[in-house]
């Protein structure tokens, strides 16, 4: 294997890459736009629910519970009818749709039990899961205090103090943004590799790489190169000016060492994306078997789901895709601070995994090119 021909053939698929527009343009939305967005959008959380309020009561208590519903949780809710109620949730307008019935407030005074009903979009379904709990919560806040006529928490035997490690603010944005990243790294080295071999199959130019004097071993390590360093210098951009910059993540550990730990998980990545490419053979099944592949990387990598929560033998399958060990790199160094000295296992283990890919790959695309 000779060095200068993996450069020049490297050079090459950047150029290629360079006069596709529609992968640069992919590459930048994914590392900026789609980072920033991913970040806002996390659905975890309760945020601007819409609401509405039939207040069928106009009692001091009734009023009292309409002021309760306020912004971040919910938008100021909406005075209607009980006409307009079904109406609006069925174009959507609402959410949740809380009805206070006639003589609600003589009603607890006088120890009748009287009931309030909530109709809820269950269509939206972590806005109906999460704000049911709030909406109950809030309103029975309001009638206790306005019962007791006093405002006071209530004493517990034993007080929980709780400390959020990692992420005190609980800002769902933290955590969203790098997940995102972290997604895109995977996802853009798989394609972009994938699609450079391709292109050389579409477009007839295997046919001049065999009759030149290089070896199937240079072909691929060019292409693992040059793709992988794409999305290497992608990654270090978005995680300086959008993670750190535009959306104010407070990393804590070392950017290099991070960047580090993405160099293996390309190792790996772009060698598995050379595999798919060979296996499909042509884009449309490329992209058939990149969808399998991808929702697994990035449903049962721990990224979206604790590995403690997954099927014990699903835990162990994934225990062999690079993702799992990357994703548990990442957290460590950029959320908890981590060193070398702690995540040298997750390195080890991408650089076993990336070379037991590589060697896979290669046997495959020795036969492809045959």
């Amino acid at each position: 294997m000779r060095i200068a021909n993996v450069l020049n053939l490297g050079v090459k698929e950047l150029r290629g890459l360079w006069r596709d527009p529609a992968l640069l343009i992919l590459i930048v939305y994914a590392f900026s736009l789609g980072v920033y967005t991913a970040s806002k959008a996390i659905p975890e959380t309760l945020n601007r629910a819409p609401i509405a309020i039939v207040d069928e009561d106009q009692s001091p208590l009734s009023g009292r519970i309409a002021n309760a519903f306020y912004p971040p949780y919910f938008s100021p809710p909406r005075m209607i009818d009980a006409g307009q109620m079904d109406r609006r949730m069925d174009e959507g307008l609402d959410t949740f749709a809380l009805d206070i019935p006639p003589d609600f407030e003589r009603d607890l005074l006088a120890d009748r039990n009287p009931v309030i009903q909530l109709n809820v979009d269950a269509t939206r379904m972590t806005q109906a899961f999460n704000g049911s709990g709030y909406v109950q919560s809030i309103v029975t806040g309001e009638v206790n205090e306005f019962a007791n006529h006093y405002r006071a928490n209530s004493s517990l035997p034993v007080e929980l103090a709780i400390r959020a490690r990692f992420n005190p603010e609980l800002n769902k944005g933290w955590f969203g943004s790098v997940m995102e990243l972290i997604d895109h790294i995977t996802m853009l080295s798989i394609i972009l590799t994938g699609a450079a071999l391709i292109r050389e199959r579409e477009h007839g130019t295997v046919e001049h790489l065999l009759v030149m004097p290089v070896t199937a071993t240079e072909i691929m390590l060019s292409k693992i190169w040059s793709m992988g360093l794409v999305v290497l210098v992608a990654s270090a951009a978005s995680i300086i000016f959008v993670v750190q910059g535009l959306l104010s993540v407070p990393l804590q550990g070392s950017v290099g060492l991070f960047l580090f730990g993405v160099a293996l998980q390309l190792f790996a990545t772009t060698s598995m994306g050379i595999f798919l490419a060979v296996m499909g053979g042509s884009m449309p099944q490329f992209g058939l078997l990149l969808i399998m592949v991808l929702l697994s990387l990035q449903m049962l990598s721990g990224a979206v789901t604790p590995r403690e929560s997954l099927p014990e033998m699903i835990g162990y399958i994934m225990m062999l895709a690079p993702n799992t060990h990357f994703v548990s790199l990442a957290q460590s160094v950029l959320f908890k601070g981590a060193g070398l000295d702690v995540v040298w296992p997750e390195c080890l283990a991408l650089l076993v995994i990336g070379g037991v890919l590589f060697a896979i790959s290669l046997r495959r695309f020795r036969l492809f090119l045959q």
